[in-house]
């Protein structure tokens, strides 16, 4: 049931089950503590996540690749790299799926040398990598902005390890090369790939021309994407945010219009907050939670706050 709520994105009642578990003295097994992890780790509760990880060692759970994995996938994304590590040093038996999440987490902290020397270690000690390895690897050198040993990495796929590169592989290397600023080398790389496109990667390119301020390559982008049927409030919000940043607010403007004309609504923003191993969401707009007025009360207070010094600043300026 736990796996079946974490599956379904239900973080809280899953986590709300495991505390009943706990209630009527239900002990888990290895896969509980995964299922939990997993939670953990898309919340990104990470004072929940150590006391599982404490938990662990009442009811003697092994350290094994299992376990291993999941303990290093929700330190990694809950921020503390450095905790990830340690279960990695600290594990005995290491698999293909344990370098795995190691690699990943040292790439999306921005650790690309770490990432890549582990990669390289992990082939040294004869294990194979798998096409997960690879998005790892690759994540690794877009972040580190290494074009000439990603491109090196992508071609090893098919030709030293028989993989294939799939969609994700090829979005690595479109955001690469987008992220140093080489967008008509990405988009030309988009156009001769074997795979189609996806909207994630066609997004990705068109952040970049924003980012890069190429807007006539990004109107292109933008209008595949509208041809395709792939687009989302996402491209019509990037779009407009690139007229505005090249002082085109006419053309913003329509393309705001457009996206309220065809009723796309852009997704509210999302957060949340662990306070005493409780998980707490809000979404814009959202009147739901049980502190609504608690919190909306503190928020004016706050805002009554830096309106006191705006003032006094403004003040000391005159």
């Amino acid at each position: 049931m736990i796996d079946g709520l974490v599956r379904n994105g239900e973080m809280n009642p899953a986590l709300e089950l495991f505390r009943e578990m706990q209630r009527l003295d239900v002990r888990p097994n290895e896969f509980t503590i995964v299922c939990v992890l997993s939670a953990c780790s898309r919340l990104g509760a990470l004072e929940l996540g150590r006391w599982v990880h404490s938990y662990m060692g009442r009811y003697r759970i092994e350290l094994n690749h299992f376990v291993g994995g999941a303990l290093i996938n929700m330190y990694s994304r809950c921020g503390d790299i450095d905790k990830a590590w340690r279960v990695f040093e600290e594990m005995k038996e290491r698999n293909a799926i344990t370098y795995n999440s190691m690699i990943m987490g040292f790439a999306l902290h921005g650790k690309s040398s770490e990432a890549i020397e582990l990669f390289r270690g992990m082939t040294k000690q004869g294990l194979t990598p798998t096409s997960v390895t690879f998005v790892g690897v690759l994540t690794a050198c877009s972040h580190g902005g290494l074009a000439d040993l990603g491109f090196e990495i992508f071609h090893s796929m098919a030709r030293d390890y028989g993989i294939e590169p799939q969609i994700e592989h090829y979005g690595c290397m479109v955001d690469l090369l987008g992220r140093l600023g080489r967008l008509e080398e990405a988009y030309h790389f988009i156009r001769t790939m074997k795979l189609a496109p996806d909207h994630v990667m066609l997004g990705a390119l068109l952040s970049a021309c924003k980012i890069h301020g190429n807007l006539e390559l990004g109107e292109e982008i933008a209008q595949s994407l509208v041809n395709c049927g792939n687009e989302d409030s996402g491209t019509y919000v990037l779009l407009s945010n690139a007229y505005s940043s090249s002082g085109k607010w006419k053309e913003a403007a329509q393309v705001r219009a457009k996206m309220k004309g065809e009723g796309i609504e852009k997704e509210p923003g999302c957060t949340s907050i662990e306070v005493n191993n409780e998980i707490h969401e809000f979404i814009l707009g959202d009147l739901r939670h049980s502190q609504k007025e608690e919190i909306y009360k503190k928020l004016e207070q706050l805002n009554q706050i830096l309106r006191l010094e705006g003032s006094c600043n403004r003040s000391c300026a005159t």
